[in-house]
């Protein structure tokens, strides 16, 4: 089993910068089996994935976060980032990590709980 904790969320002004971490406590599988996303759920909206990245480590961005959001991953530590400078409004939401794992020709999936993400005028 991934349970999956994400952190670094907060309250910032439009302009300013975060980072979010995603740790993981892994059985079963490793973080080499795993492809990786950020999702946010901006309120009264549908949740959207944002920033994904495989184990060989391509990115791929949302139009709307891209050249301003940086998704890395530390396999060593378990440990998925996302790195967001210049936030707008828009990018007010609820941060989820999530991950994607293969074994046995089976894919599971697993959530973190979010962390909150503020941006202000």
């Amino acid at each position: 089993q991934v349970q999956l904790v994400e952190s670094g969320g907060g309250s910032v002004q439009a302009g300013g910068s975060l980072t979010l971490s995603c740790a993981a406590s892994m059985s079963l599988y490793t973080s080499n089996d795993c492809g990786m996303d950020w999702y946010r759920q901006p309120p009264g909206k549908e949740r959207e994935r944002v920033a994904s990245i495989d184990s060989g480590g391509r990115s791929i961005y949302v139009d709307s976060v891209k050249d301003r959001f940086t998704i890395s991953r530390d396999n060593a530590k378990n440990r998925l980032y996302l790195q967001m400078i210049s936030l707008k409004m828009e990018d007010t939401a609820v941060y989820y990590c999530s991950w994607r794992c293969y074994r046995e020709f089976r894919v599971s999936t697993f959530w973190g709980q979010g962390t909150q993400v503020t941006v202000s005028s």
